[in-house]
């Protein structure tokens, strides 16, 4: 995923995303689970969220994603969640009747940030050094 830009903005953000449906229960197989990431990638278009690697296994789904900085981790969540769990109660009632009627996927879900060339001690070194022009990490290698 190469670095972004808007009108404002320059961004190369990435996120690890994992989330499960309601009680971890084993619903995304088959028509199910093909549907879910058909879902997943159709929401990421129109909404401005680029899925890199995305992997639906049985109990729970993996999202390797990048968005604009300007939507927030829960945003980017929930839009994903609701608009595929309305289609799935949609076009599956099985799952809704499995899942008692209630909601498809849990409340929570897992977020990591990921970096590249940038790591921990990278952003450390450039935040420490900043004055220091002799031992500064070019910016350029910093923000490519």
């Amino acid at each position: 995923m190469p670095t972004r830009r808007t009108s404002h903005t320059v961004y190369d953000t990435k996120y690890h995303l994992v989330w499960a449906p309601k009680y971890r229960k084993w619903v995304l197989r088959g028509d199910i689970r093909e549907r879910v990431e058909e879902l997943f990638r159709e929401i990421g278009e129109r909404h401005e969220i680029e899925i890199d690697t995305l992997e639906v296994a049985g109990d729970h789904v993996h999202l390797f994603v990048s968005f604009p900085p300007r939507l927030s981790i829960s945003d980017v969540v929930g839009t994903l969640k609701a608009n595929s769990a309305r289609v799935v109660f949609e076009e599956f009632p099985e799952a809704k009747r499995e899942m008692h009627g209630g909601e498809f996927w849990e409340n929570g879900y897992f977020a990591r940030t990921v970096g590249d060339e940038v790591t921990t001690e990278v952003i450390r070194r450039y935040i420490e050094y900043h004055d220091e022009e002799e031992t500064r990490p070019n910016q350029l290698d910093l923000f490519g």
